[in-house]
Formats: C-alpha cells, structure tokens, sequence
C-alpha cells in the first residue's frame, strides 16, 4: 500500500482553511532567504549545532563493531525537539501569529515549544496525557518555568494520542488566531513533510561528520520511532544509499511499523495499531515518547517499500542497553533513545564488525525516576 506524507483528506473542514494557510505560509517561509539564514544562526548560535557525531569505542568492543553516536541529547534542552519548535516558532511568527499550541508525551516537544516560543515572544499552551505528567515530573516543571501553560488530558489512556486529540480540538477553535506546532511527523499535511524538513538537519550533519571521518557511509543506520520526528529527519539523507541499512526501532507494546495495519488517524493515512474491530489499540512503553499507536506516513511508505526495516525492543532491553552506555561510556540517554541503542546491539551480534550509527535523540535526566525504580 502506499502512503503519502502530504496527504490532508482526513481533517475536518473546519481545519481545511489553516491547513491551506500553513501551506501557503510554509512555501513562502522556505523561500525565504533571510528567514532560512535566521533559523540557521538560531540553530547554532542558541540551540548548539552541530552536535557531535561521537565514537563509542568501548561499547564498540562490547557489542563487536564500531559505533557512532549522532548526540541530539547535547542540544539545547537536551533533544532533537528543538529543531522543529524554532523551525515552526519562527514560520508562526513568520505567519503573524502571536500564539502556539502543542502536544507532549515525554515532555521535550512541550519543552522544545516553550523555549522557542520565550525565544520568539510567543504564547504557548501545551497538551500532555495525566499519566505522562505523572511519569516526566522534570520536563513539567521546565515547561512551567520557560512559561508555557500545561492542559492535563485525562481521558482514554492519557498519553500522546490523547494529548495530540485534545490539541487537535483547541485548534479548530482557535485556528485563526493560534498556529499549531506539532512535534512528530504525523498528522495532515503539511506537518509530516514540514517536521521532516526541520529534522532533515541531525542527517546532513551526519553524513559530513562521517566524511570528515573517510567514512563514505555506514552499514546501518538506527533511530527510535515514536510517531518519527527524529528518525525521520535522521534518515532522509540515508534513503537514497543502497548500501546503509536503514532500522526504526519501535517499543515492542507500541510497534506501528512492526504490527499496524493500514488506517487514518490525526489526519493521516499510515500504519495504525489497531484492534480486531479497527478501533485504536491500546499501547504501552516504558518510554513515554514512544507510547503513540501510530506511525508517521513516510516512515510507513518507507516499511512499504522494503526500505526500511522495523524492530520491536522490550523495555527491559531498552534499560539494558542504556544502563551499558551509561556504565561503559560516560552517556546517560533518553528511554526513547535506548531502544536504538539497543537495536544496534542486536545488529551487530548477526553482523559482527559492522560500522553502525545510532540517533541519541535525547538526554535520560528526564527518566531518572523511572530507570531508578525499574532498576
């Protein structure tokens, strides 16, 4: 089947005019010279980039390759989420608009947001589920203190999907007054291609990094999928080399790509988990970020098409390859991230000696609750 990322026939016709506006918004901004070369310093002068392409030699004997570690948890507010919120802060005020709107599971989207908006002068209201308040205490509190007002969602399981629900239906309230900054490659057109353009960057980096190095392309390529801002943009640059292996590594409780099935949600056409009666499944990870019963639209074309390939990691071997970087490299990552790490770590025992990048896609200081009570 296939699936297409700028798809937009399963919206209300209520949000058809600010999808329209957003397109038109988006081209102009893109077009953009001065706007383009604004982000750029923002992107490095405020948020860090380039971060660093580091090598990870000790796990890298561990495991038997060697492994490299693209370090988005080095970026200001400590993952890749900050790419895309000043990328969709600075086309808000671009637009005109003076306030946004945003989801969170984990909490670093909803952070990501109220740091670009303090940075452009924006409100900013966040969604996040009650059970991933109580579960990302730190990033709650960041939220707060960067001055962005927190909406619990209590309803269904009170996680991502419900956050992105109650979102979606602020939104169509307040469209003309409000922009939307969504923070995975989901949802209708243009938001999984605009994210993906925003993210694009972690890949380019990469590629130059790994030139710098006489490394003309690796073996594989690892990112953690959630909805798929970060491996989405992480692997763009990758798609057209044949030669790279090119791996999402899903929550097992969570695998879209893995055990979905073809269906729409939050404005798109993708691969959904769902049940027997094609009713939402309910999911689970010990990963916030990744506990979201969908997948973006091109991650999904791409499984289509063979070009991917899609794993499903356990939480106990997300915590246990997160505790070895930790004790073997000096690097504590997200739980999101772990689950990349982790499926590198079974790539290379079927390809021993194998050259291997993962995304870091975050910092784990967020977790620390959750990895203490769990180990």
């Amino acid at each position: 089947m296939q699936f297409n990322e700028d798809s937009d026939r399963f919206v209300p016709p209520l949000l058809e005019p600010a999808l329209a506006r957003l397109r038109h918004g988006l081209s102009e901004f893109l077009a953009d010279s001065r706007e383009r070369f604004a982000l750029q310093a923002e992107l490095e002068s405020f948020a860090g980039r380039p971060t660093a392409l580091t090598r990870a030699p000790r796990l890298g004997a561990a495991w038997n390759g060697q492994i490299f570690l693209k370090r988005e948890d080095l970026l200001h507010s400590g993952a890749h989420k900050l790419n895309n919120a000043l990328g969709q802060c600075a086309l808000a005020r671009f637009m005109g608009f003076k306030k946004v709107l945003a989801e969170t599971g984990a909490g670093q989207h909803g952070v990501a947001t109220a740091i670009a908006g303090a940075r452009y002068g924006l409100g900013v209201t966040v969604f996040q589920g009650a059970k991933d308040i109580a579960r990302q205490a730190p990033n709650v509190l960041r939220m707060k203190l960067f001055g962005a007002e927190l909406r619990p969602v209590y309803e269904g399981a009170a996680t991502l999907k419900e956050a992105v629900n109650a979102a979606m239906r602020e939104w169509v309230s307040s469209a003309d007054e409000t922009a939307y900054c969504l923070g995975s490659a989901v949802g209708p057109a243009p938001y999984p291609r605009m994210v993906r353009e925003f993210q694009r960057i972690i890949g380019v980096e990469t590629l130059n990094q790994l030139e710098r190095l006489e490394i003309d392309a690796p073996d594989a390529v690892f990112a953690c999928v959630g909805g798929g801002s970060n491996a989405s943009g992480f692997f763009t640059p990758f798609v057209d080399m044949p030669s790279v292996t090119i791996v999402g590594c899903e929550a097992a409780g969570a695998a879209s790509l893995v055990n979905g099935r073809p269906g729409t949600l939050h404005g798109m056409e993708s691969l959904i988990l769902q049940t027997d009666d094609r009713q939402i499944a309910p999911t689970h990870s010990i990963s916030a970020g990744l506990d979201y019963p969908a997948v973006g639209p091109w991650l999904a074309q791409l499984k289509s098409s063979g070009r991917l390939t899609a794993t499903g990691i356990s939480d106990n071997e997300a915590l246990a390859a997160l505790k070895e970087l930790a004790e073997q490299e000096g690097i504590l990552c997200a739980l999101e991230s772990a689950h990349a790490l982790a499926g590198a770590k079974n790539y290379l025992a079927s390809h021993p000696g194998a050259t291997v990048v993962v995304c870091l896609s975050g910092r784990g200081d967020k977790d620390l609750g959750i990895i203490g009570s769990e180990l």
